[in-house]
């Protein structure tokens, strides 16, 4: 495939919309509720609210508030917004960002350099986490030299605060805890992790990108939720994600802290560079107005109302969710019951979770797979109320498929997710992700279609050779497990 080239005369603005068009063909249908994550969609009415208030300021840039005041305005009320709903102290402050993923980065940065300057110095700063924490907080650590040390967490899914406890040392500059936890949609014990903070002296950030725009609201409607927020006086920062709960679009996203002396370690300064004094909040320098102006709309539309509603049909979406997969007698649900995070797995190894996944993409519908355990993960919005009974039946008859054709389970998608997940070395499949990476982001990238990643990959040809002979150390494994019970 030749190399894409800037056309040499510019095209037909209509042409160019259509052919955009075209490209969208393939993409997964979030409108229609056949998406699990990555869309929160709140009607066609709000979108369309969205995309003009997001066109109006389109062109402005938040690198400089003194040049856009309307920005810098907009996004200091929606970070006191989040932080009233979070019920953070009046002295509470924060900014926006691009998404959960740079929130999270900022807190690590921010209380590095906060523990670099109070002291005593340290070369190895850390983190401890549970090990359901989200991988930015590993992409944290990668990109800014901290050891992020992962505690295992209990048979709820929960993070084990005496586990916890004992990866707690002089060089532990943060504690970190999420509400909810992705994969399970469980929330950690936030109130006790806020003790060991406290006791100890160290900050403490709860990751509620996902959760901080729908627990305050399942708590209004009467749920018993935990607490997750500034209530617990341990808790010194906190990230929610506007994007996703909060129905803006991409990306948008908040960082809160209990106060300024905190939210001081994630600015930036530059004093002496030519060009003049440089200073930025964030992570990035320039800084997109439409996502800014589009989170403050939709903030000002849904309304506490809104927002109330919409989780109420959220979570009786996700209780009819659970109730057709307890439903089916191979399935079993992992996670708590009040939840809009849920996962589903099997029961045992007659039906491959993976196999399923294949059958449920077959019908259209775009299935997140995970693993230890292997589950399928579903972020339930108000907009799944409507086709949970079409998802249970599709589920329904993808399981019966997969238990009569037990094959499945060495094809596809279905033989790499199950094959990656089982194998003891790490760096084989770490290799075979590389892989994929290189040839999704390299010279040849439009030459890679996603859709047909079996056999693209180191980690297959690797699998091709030593499968086999793996599948039986498992199979020997599991019938060693089954005698000895």
């Amino acid at each position: 495939m030749a190399r894409a080239t800037i056309p040499s005369n510019g095209e037909a603005h209509e042409a160019i919309l259509s052919t955009m068009r075209g490209m969208r063909d393939g993409d997964a249908d979030w409108k229609h509720g056949r998406t699990w994550s990555l869309v929160y969609y709140a009607g066609e009415a709000h979108h369309e609210l969205l995309q003009r208030a997001h066109d109006m300021f389109f062109a402005e840039n938040a690198l400089n508030p003194m040049a856009f005041k309307s920005l810098k305005r907009m996004e200091a009320e929606v970070v006191q917004m989040t932080a009233s709903m979070l019920h953070a102290p009046d002295d509470a402050c924060g900014t926006m960002t691009t998404g959960g993923t740079e929130s999270l980065l900022m807190a690590v940065k921010a209380m590095r350099d906060r523990a670099a300057e109070r002291g005593p110095k340290t070369s190895k700063p850390n983190v401890v986490a549970p090990k359901t924490a989200h991988p930015a907080l590993d992409k944290a650590g990668h990109y800014f030299g901290l050891e992020i040390r992962k505690a295992p967490v209990g048979p709820d899914m929960r993070a084990n605060v005496s586990a916890m406890k004992k990866l707690i040392d002089k060089n532990t500059v943060l504690l970190f805890a999420s509400a909810p936890q992705y994969p399970h949609g469980v929330i950690d014990p936030i109130d006790e992790i806020g003790r060991v903070a406290l006791s100890r002296g160290i900050p403490f950030h709860v990751d509620s990108c996902i959760g901080g725009f729908v627990l305050p609201w399942v708590e209004r409607l009467g749920y018993p939720i935990p607490a997750f927020d500034f209530r617990v006086p341990g808790v010194t920062s906190m990230s929610a994600d506007l994007h996703k709960y909060g129905f803006a679009v991409k990306g948008a996203s908040v960082i809160v802290y209990r106060d300024i002396s905190y939210l001081e370690h994630q600015f930036f300064l530059e004093t002496e560079f030519p060009g003049g004094i440089y200073a930025s909040p964030s992570m990035t320098g320039t800084r997109g107005g439409g996502p800014i102006a589009a989170a403050w709309a939709s903030l000002k539309a849904v309304g506490e109302d809104g927002f109330i509603e919409h989780t109420r049909k959220a979570m009786e979406a996700a209780r009819l969710l659970q109730e057709g997969i307890r439903s089916i007698p191979e399935l079993v649900v992992v996670g708590p019951p009040d939840a809009t995070l849920v996962a589903w797995g099997a029961k045992d190894r007659a039906v491959d979770v993976y196999a399923v996944a294949d059958r449920l993409e077959d019908a259209g519908w775009s299935a997140d797979r995970q693993q230890h355990p292997a589950t399928v993960h579903h972020t339930v919005t108000s907009n799944h109320l409507p086709v949970i009974d079409e998802y249970i039946s599709d589920l329904r008859d993808a399981v019966a498929f997969v238990k009569a054709h037990p094959e499945l389970a060495d094809r596809g998608n279905a033989a790499m997710y199950g094959m990656m997940a089982k194998v003891p070395f790490r760096g084989m499949v770490r290799q075979g992700v590389m892989n994929v990476m290189r040839n999704m982001y390299g010279a040849n990238a439009l030459e890679f279609d996603p859709s047909k990643l079996q056999g693209n990959t180191v980690m297959d040809k690797v699998m091709e050779k030593v499968g086999p002979t793996l599948n039986k150390v498992f199979d020997r494994v599991e019938a060693l497990k089954e005698r000895l019970k």
